[in-house]
């Protein structure tokens, strides 16, 4: 028998889908040449839908789900982490098809780890998690771009969501005016303490999309799709862009080509789960010196793996604010 740890079990029974907490070993996790002593996690949309199974993200079973972890490395036989190393993973598949960041232990590829950037805390990484990395692909898109704070406002969809949270806290340390589009304009004090400048009911973008709208803001992150990212499009300023990193409303796009053919308007799609190492190594570096760490505890708040299945509810129904860090180690 190896040594034990807690994690959290997805399975597929003939109910449907079960989640429990259990005893683990060593023996039961998967193939990697590093072995990681897992101190965080975190909570993204996509565990929420990996726990409740309400979209097929698991897709072996039994699988210990968690996109996220930070810890340090036990054991290596990988050239390029030791012992003693702190690091960070997000996607390639783990929490999908390879245990993930729900448990005490993970095993999995090198090729899959990055560094812990000097400065940051395991905790304060996995308050960033796969949200805040891929808000901070966004930003780095928008850059390449030409998108500069001079240029005029950016929208952030979703605002007061994981993504969504750290892109406003990111756009407005960057110097931006930042236009926070939230279906809870009750959230007003805490997007405007994260540097929102003006929020934006989505109610907005819940019709059909005009070919093209008023030109509002230069560029745009949105993390809804549908409707929503239709109309994004439609008010995008002539040669701005949008970053499209999410599906909370739909997988549709109902628009037209107008804002591209009319306002040079161009529209990148994210993958923050296979992007390649380089870009995740200047995410990571870039959001150790621009992420405002005051204003990221500010949007945290820590939970274990017990309420997990509580937790994954209340995320997909939109009732979870900012980020939630899971605490895995002892």
């Amino acid at each position: 028998m190896g040594e034990r740890f807690r994690g959290l079990m997805v399975s597929k029974t003939e109910e449907g889908q079960q989640v429990e907490l259990r005893d683990l070993g060593t023996e039961d996790l998967m193939q990697g040449d590093v072995t990681v002593e897992v101190e965080y996690s975190t909570l993204n949309y996509k565990d929420g839908l990996a726990l409740t199974g309400k979209a097929p993200v698991v897709r072996r079973w039994p699988l210990i789900p968690g996109i996220d972890f930070a810890g340090t490395v036990s054991q290596s036989d990988h050239p390029r982490f030791a012992a003693g190393d702190r690091v960070v993973l997000n996607g390639f598949g783990v929490g999908e098809v390879h245990h993930g960041g729900f448990a005490g232990k993970a095993r999995v590829k090198g090729d899959w780890l990055v560094p812990l950037p000097e400065g940051l805390t395991a905790r304060q990484a996995m308050a960033i998690g796969t949200a805040g990395y891929t808000a901070m692909l966004c930003v780095l898109a928008l850059e390449h771009h030409g998108a500069t704070p001079d240029g005029g406002a950016v929208l952030v969809t979703g605002a007061a969501g994981g993504v969504g949270s750290v892109a406003v806290a990111l756009l407005a340390r960057l110097g931006y005016r930042v236009l926070a589009a939230t279906g809870r304009m009750s959230e007003r004090d805490y997007l405007e303490s994260l540097g929102a400048a003006e929020l934006v009911d989505r109610a907005e973008f819940a019709g059909r999309a005009k070919p093209l709208g008023r030109e509002r803001w230069q560029a745009a992150v949105d993390v809804a799709g549908g409707n929503t990212l239709a109309n994004v499009l439609s008010q995008t300023a002539y040669g701005g862009a949008v970053a499209a990193c999410g599906l909370a409303e739909s997988m549709d796009l109902p628009t037209s080509v107008a804002p591209f053919i009319l306002r040079g308007v161009t529209l990148y799609g994210i993958d923050s789960v296979m992007a390649p190492m380089a870009r995740r190594e200047e995410a990571w570096s870039r959001l150790a010196r621009d992420l405002d760490l005051e204003r990221l505890e500010a949007m945290t708040r820590e939970v274990d793996l017990a309420a997990l299945p509580v937790e994954a509810e209340a995320i997909l129904a939109g009732r979870v604010r900012g980020r939630t860090v899971v605490r895995v180690g002892s």
